[in-house]
């Protein structure tokens, strides 16, 4: 049961997130819907259910979304900067970055805000090895990669999701 319920409630906090309304037509529609996907996608959506909504990783998720986003405005003016001086260096290539996450959805999350993040494109992922596609690469020691750009996000990431 704990399934259904935690499924329902993660529908109806996108619906009401993406619709922006709190008109009660609105939130209706997105029970209603919110319901009826719950009952069709519970059984695949978590098999721990509410187990997964503590306090601890919501704490870290809301502090998450604060430090993604910081980092996303620094690589927008990096890139930014380099698309207006063209005396900027660029070295693009294609690095490898370790992780230590083991859930998939861990690395999909930081394969995700990698990707987001202007300036590096998560290009495959292999056991615990992120590929990465670099702006301008600036070590090509997986240690020092790690630390250049995943650091940040897998701090938080391990803590949601594992």
């Amino acid at each position: 049961m704990s399934r259904y319920i935690f499924s329902f409630i993660v529908y109806f906090a996108f619906w009401v997130a993406f619709t922006t309304s709190l008109a009660p037509a609105e939130l209706g529609a997105g029970a209603l819907i919110a319901l009826i996907m719950a009952y069709y996608t519970a059984k695949d959506f978590s098999e721990i259910g509410m187990g997964n909504f503590t306090f601890r990783k919501i704490l870290f998720a809301f502090r998450y979304t604060f430090v993604f986003l910081w980092e996303m405005v620094k690589a927008n003016l990096d890139v930014a900067a380099r698309v207006l001086n063209p005396k900027m260096p660029i070295n693009p290539g294609i690095v490898e970055v370790p992780t230590q996450l083991k859930s998939n959805v861990a690395k999909l999350a930081l394969a995700n805000s990698i990707t987001l993040t202007p300036g590096t494109l998560t290009v495959d992922v292999i056991e615990d090895k992120l590929y990465i596609h670099w702006i301008n690469v600036t070590a090509q020691n997986p240690e020092e990669t790690f630390r250049q750009i995943s650091a940040v996000f897998e701090k938080y990431i391990k803590e949601i999701f594992e």
